[in-house]
Formats: C-alpha cells, structure tokens, sequence
C-alpha cells in the first residue's frame, strides 16, 4: 500500500511541475484526478498567480481519505518566476525562490532554494536538519517549478525535443522532454486534438524516477495539460483534469 500511495503523490506531483506555463493574462487553476485501478487515489491542484513582473506557481497533491487512513500523503511546490524586459524588447524570465514540502506517511522534506543574480546563484536550505549551502549556477538554470514554465509556450514539433536545464537535489540537470505523438482525447473541455510528451526525468528530488511518464497538453495555442498517464507495477495510474478556472 506504502509504495502505491507514494507513487500516487510522485505522479501528481510530476504532473503538476511538467504542465505550468504558457502566456497568461489571468491568473489560473487546474484541478485533476488521480486514478489507479479505476479507484479515485488523491487530487491534485495547479494554481498561478499573475503580476507585472512576478508569476507564482503553487502546487498540492493530496491523498484520498480512505487512503490517507492508511498512509496521508500532502505534498506542496511552491516557485516565484520573475519577469523582465530587455533594451531590445525580448521578455526575460528568472527564477527568484522555491519551497518544498512533502509529507507522505512518516517520511518529511521541507527544502528552499533563494536565487540572486537573476539564476546565476542560488542558496540551498534544508528546514529539517538546518543544511545551508551556496551555489555558483550556469545561465539559464530554473527550478523544477519555474524550470517548466515556459514548456507549454514553446514551439512544440513532434520528434524535436525540448531542454530545461534545472537546479534540484543540489545538482544541475539537462532535463530532456520529448514529443512523441499527435492524439485525440476525450476531456473534460470535450474532445481535443493532443501533444503527447514523454520527460526523461533524472533528479533524485522531486523528479522522481518511477516508470515513464506521459503528458497530454491540447494541440493548440492554449496548451491545456488535461491528462497524464504512468506504468506502475500493477496497471496505470492516471491524472485527469476535472476542472478549473482557466
């Protein structure tokens, strides 16, 4: 039970990371479901919050009751992306801070990273054991949240993948996205044309590696995450966007 929950609150959590970002004028909230086996296993929520020059993106995964019973999973990513705008007119986009806090059963994680010089350097704090570590970060480097963000405003071509370089587990990692296919589904906001994405995921923190993954984000300008889909050991476990305000 211990592992399929976890692996519950690791799909969701992933989810939630892979699928933040396009160009928003609002702010915005995506809610999903969470379901293995044809059981209802958790909820998961994807929130941004929109300003001038700062986009917030908050994440929770939360674990069914009758789960929870056995095994409480409450999971929260929290990232703030700055903005700004060169002398040549191009937008810039900065990472500025990052927390995570995981409870699932009796295993905790509470870590923030602070960035300074626009992602050049970066501060690691570990809540738990008091760890405080400075970095030195090449150009270019997101967190896991913010590091995701622009991937739903990127020119997505099958069979082109796409880079994000991130800061996580104290590490720099080259995360490669791949878009695989075009297919049509069935959703929530009626039946769309679809990316299918696959992350090669490689970090030991929040991107964990648990089987491959697969992102659907509508094939058009909106971009809207509405499933994903992970082999677990027993069947698939699969979330699927219920609503929101978008």
């Amino acid at each position: 039970m211990q592992l399929k929950v976890k692996v519950v609150a690791s799909v969701v959590l992933v989810f939630c990371l892979l699928t933040a970002g396009r160009g928003y004028s609002e702010d915005e909230v995506f809610r999903y479901d969470l379901t293995w086996l044809g059981f209802k296993a958790g909820e998961a929520t994807l929130r941004f919050e929109i300003t001038k020059r700062h986009v917030k993106i908050i994440t929770r995964a939360e674990s069914a009751p009758w789960i929870s019973i056995f095994y409480k999973v409450d999971d929260r990513a929290e990232s703030v992306l700055g903005r700004r705008v060169s002398d040549d007119g191009r937008e810039i986009w900065f990472p500025v801070s990052y927390r995570l806090k995981i409870r699932e059963g009796r295993h905790r994680r509470d870590k923030e990273v602070i960035f300074s010089d626009q992602g050049r350097r970066a501060v690691f704090i570990n809540h738990l054991d008091g760890e405080r570590k400075e970095f030195e970060l090449p150009e270019g480097t997101f967190d896991p949240l913010s590091g995701f963000f622009l991937l739903r405003r990127a020119s997505l071509e099958v069979g082109v993948p796409v880079i994000s370089r991130i800061f996580d587990s104290k590490k720099v990692w080259d995360v490669e996205v791949k878009v695989l296919r075009k297919e049509e589904l069935d959703s929530v906001i009626g039946k769309r044309k679809t990316l299918v994405l696959k992350p090669e995921l490689k970090s030991e923190g929040i991107f964990l590696r648990k089987g491959d993954i697969f992102i659907y984000l509508t094939d058009d300008r909106e971009r809207i995450p509405v499933m994903l889909r992970t082999k677990v050991l027993i069947g698939s476990v699969v979330a699927e966007m219920t609503g929101g305000e978008f």
